[in-house]
């Protein structure tokens, strides 16, 4: 049997020891409800239980460590020190109205190198496992934070690691985190097959779809990956996805100045959302302002004011559903893009 996660492993361990049912529900309880964070903490278990629990998984619930939280306002970033001394990051979000989102990395690294991503020059180190996902939520957790909702926008392309599968049903089990399946949103460049297994196994998961040119010689260019899965083939398993789902999907869009912000850039995406059918009208374009780093290329800045306006007008008057993305966390490298495990 292979086991996903430490949640698994301990309903094993129970069962190994001829446990009573009721002993994972106090375990769980204890983490989730009580946030105890060592297994030596649990003093309803038994010590011979504590110890095993101990021995078998590490004196820690989490099995990824904090090593440095950057703050500003609003916005924190934690980088975790991970096994096979490697760090990703996190970030955690507060809104105006005490709103909790996170920001939460599936990959060390990321292999797909589009050229406005810091992340993308690291290269692609290792896929996450399920618990090392899920387990920068339960730092959060653990110190007191409520998780109301979650993206997969960190490190990493969320599609390319198929533990990602593993963390949302871990994510979304009344017994553990309990999260509702549209607190969760997955964003991917483009990967035709992670697409097609969310909308059957999640449907009621949130998708972004990360598109940054409506041109596909530009979109190469900018994301190789749209040599394997072009824009169009993308579309229309999104067109699928909505026929499925009947949810929203989201047009993320960096807008980078004198790149892709032109007037004949906005009218291309307008001409690609429309026309999909019934359910163009659940196509929603949020654009992102860019944001630089020391290790993304100098050429990129973010878009004038006046052209944001400019291409806004343009998809509004196209009848596109579309918001600006207010920025939080670029002086301390936690906004879009900007995730580059800094020691």
């Amino acid at each position: 049997m292979r086991l996903t996660s430490k949640y698994e492993t301990i309903r094993q361990m129970l069962s190994d020891f001829k446990q009573p049912e009721y002993r994972y529900a106090q375990i769980m309880n204890a983490i989730f409800k009580q946030n105890v964070g060592e297994y030596e903490r649990m003093t309803i278990l038994p010590k011979f239980l504590r110890d095993e629990l101990t021995r078998m998984l590490g004196p820690n619930v989490c099995s990824i460590a904090p090593v440095k939280e950057l703050t500003s306002k609003q916005v924190s970033k934690v980088l975790f020190a991970i096994a096979g001394d490697e760090h990703v990051e996190a970030v955690r979000l507060t809104y105006e109205q005490g709103w909790k989102s996170y920001c939460i990395s599936t990959q060390c690294g990321c292999g797909f190198g589009c050229r406005f991503c810091a992340t993308g020059t690291i290269g692609l180190k290792r896929n996450l496992t399920a618990d090392e996902i899920t387990d920068q939520l339960l730092h959060f957790r653990l110190n007191g934070h409520a998780l109301d909702s979650v993206s997969f926008m960190g490190m990493g392309e969320a599609l390319a690691n198929p533990h990602i599968f593993d963390a949302i049903t871990i994510l979304t089990d009344p017994h553990l985190f309990g999260l509702g399946h549209r607190r969760i949103t997955v964003s991917t460049i483009g990967l035709l097959p992670g697409i097609d297994k969310l909308t059957r196994e999640f449907p009621q998961v949130n998708l972004t779809f990360s598109l940054h040119s409506p041109f596909d010689d530009q979109r190469s260019e900018l994301m190789p990956i749209n040599d394997r899965f072009p824009v169009r083939d993308v579309l229309n398993a999104l067109d699928h996805h909505i026929r499925h789902t009947g949810r929203k999907v989201y047009i993320a869009y960096i807008l980078l100045r004198g790149v892709n912000d032109s007037t004949a850039h906005a009218e291309a995406v307008a001409e690609l959302l429309r026309g999909r059918g019934p359910g163009e009208h659940l196509y929603h374009v949020n654009l992102i302002p860019f944001n630089s780093t020391e290790v993304t290329p100098g050429s990129y800045r973010q878009s004038d004011p006046d052209q944001i306006k400019a291409f806004v007008r343009i998809l509004k008057s196209k009848g596109i559903s579309i918001t600006v993305r207010t920025q939080f966390g670029s002086d301390i490298n936690a906004a879009c893009g900007q995730l580059y495990r800094a020691e």
